[in-house]
């Protein structure tokens, strides 16, 4: 896995490094510096002499990487300008340091960019810090910064981005690669910062996870192979091995969603699906799915005393009978459960059931959530902008709430519970799509039932999901991607 750190941890990791580890700050900076020189050679294919370089510097620690950069081009002999940005009287000690060992080399600084185009432009104005809106000199460096032509590289974080939340902060800089230093910042995956990063790369220039000191970043996000993310195989299993899926999904006009849900949980390695659905959908699913089991409403109890997870809510509208069956199996109170779309929408609704799943939550019942954005805020009660804009926050609070794990989707999509968050760096938009939801609730229960915990499932679930996404998008394009091609596609694994 990958940590995906906040400004804050970052700090922290930094002057944990410096000052309990002991490796100086002019040490990590050079090593910065080192890393994003990689990065331009690899760009001009190690032909440095004579390019033209532009590097955007602030004056704090963001503009000392930059100017060490500078130095570091100098040498392979570039022809470097430094564009001074801000008041040299605010300047860091770091910066201040670089400023005075640059004076020995032959770089020019200036006020103004000498040039309109350039082979490579470098961005170190702000570094992970920033958190008020750009105006005044600095919008417009940065607008100018975009307007001039060339390569562009981002120093740790595109200036104007918040390293928390991706926000823009009035204006940003669009750079074509990110080299960020030390672990991913969270501005650098979420939107809209992410669009603004260009390629991200990260450099390990000293900052490591013994930096943490007992206290891990929050936030990770999984870069294993897919087969990793997927349960154990055991070779001389059975059906019965791999786990038994209980699905309550599907009303009249909406079988669709119950023949996504059970194909996904077969995809995703489940052993037997039974399928408790309306009448009328009985002869859709024997023919769409007829490795499913058909189950009966009339008759869940004995349904759930068979099944090892309860999936209920793709597509199973908000009627009498839903309600019913939600309730029913939310009341037998001890098989784990995972509740989705139609399911999320009938608890918002009835608050005797929330406490009541809270509750069984507390005692230790297994419960996986996963509303998309408009389905937390009825959840929450929370305004749905707000819901948008602080996803994970929300996300982390209803888990708290239920004792159990929310995976909260969006165009990132963030698992959360057991003090953690996942952000999926999976998917693409061939996935908002009508079913795509659906055929999540079936891999995330397909795990449960293999034996994966609630975490790891709903986490790992939206992880292989998004691959699958990317796998049907690559085989179809984005505009032809249909939700039966991403469920179709659970479990592949190209080369």
């Amino acid at each position: 896995m990958e940590y995906i750190v906040s400004a804050s941890e970052m700090r922290r990791y930094d002057s944990n490094t410096i000052e309990k580890i002991g490796i100086p700050a002019c040490v990590l900076m050079e090593r910065a510096a080192l890393a994003a020189l990689a990065a331009v050679e690899e760009r001009c294919a190690g032909r440095l002499r004579g390019i033209h370089v532009l590097i955007m510097s602030g004056t704090g620690n963001n503009g000392g990487d930059g100017l060490a950069l500078a130095r570091l081009l100098a040498e392979k002999g570039s022809r470097v300008e430094v564009w001074r940005v801000g008041e040299r009287q605010k300047a860091s000690d770091q910066w201040l340091r670089q400023e005075k060992i640059l004076e020995n080399y032959p770089v020019k600084v200036t006020d103004v960019p000498g040039r309109q185009d350039y082979h490579v432009l470098v961005d170190a104005l702000f570094g992970v810090g920033l958190s008020r809106e750009v105006t005044g000199i600095y919008a417009e460096a940065i607008g100018l910064f975009n307007r001039l032509e060339g390569w562009k590289l981002a120093l740790d974080l595109p200036s104007g981005i918040d390293a928390d939340t991706g926000r823009l902060l009035g204006t940003g800089v669009r750079a074509d690669m990110t080299v960020a230093f030390g672990f991913r910042k969270r501005g650098l995956v979420l939107y809209p910062g992410c669009g603004f990063a260009g390629e991200v790369r990260t450099a390990h220039i000293g900052i490591s996870g013994l930096s943490f000191f007992g206290r891990e970043p929050e936030m990770f996000a999984y870069d294993e192979d897919t087969a990793a993310l997927m349960p154990d195989r055991d070779e001389a299993g059975n059906k019965g091995t791999f786990g038994k899926v209980l699905l309550a999904a599907g009303s009249v006009g909406m079988a669709g969603a119950a023949v996504l849900a059970a194909k996904a949980a077969f995809r995703a390695g489940a052993g037997m699906v039974k399928v408790v659905s309306c009448a009328e959908n009985r002869a859709i699913l024997q023919q769409a799915v007829p490795e499913a089991l058909l189950g009966s409403p009339e008759n869940l109890t004995e349904e759930m005393a068979w099944a090892d997870v309860a999936a209920v809510g793709p597509g199973l509208g908000k009627g009498e009978a839903a309600e019913r069956c939600l309730t029913e199996i939310v009341e037998e109170g001890s098989l784990p459960l995972l509740v989705d779309a139609d399911g999320l929408n009938l608890l918002a609704q009835r608050s005797k059931l929330r406490r009541l799943l809270e509750a069984q939550g507390l005692k230790g019942r297994q419960i996986v959530l996963t509303p998309h954005v408009g389905e937390l805020a009825r959840l929450t009660g929370k305004p749905l902008m707000f819901c948008k804009e602080n996803l994970a926050a929300v996300g982390t609070e209803l888990a708290a709430a239920y004792h159990g794990v929310v995976a909260a989707k969006d165009a990132r999509t963030f698992t959360c519970g057991d003090g953690r968050i996942c952000v999926n760096l999976s998917g693409n938009s061939g996935m908002a799509t009508a079913g795509s939801g659906d055929v999540l609730a079936g891999v995330i229960a397909a795990f449960m039932a293999q034996g994966m915990g609630t975490f790891r499932a709903a986490s790992a679930g939206v992880c292989v999901h998004g691959r699958a996404g990317d796998y049907a998008a690559a085989q179809r394009g984005k505009h032809a991607c249909m939700a039966m091609d991403i469920a179709e596609a659970v479990g592949r694994f190209p080369g």
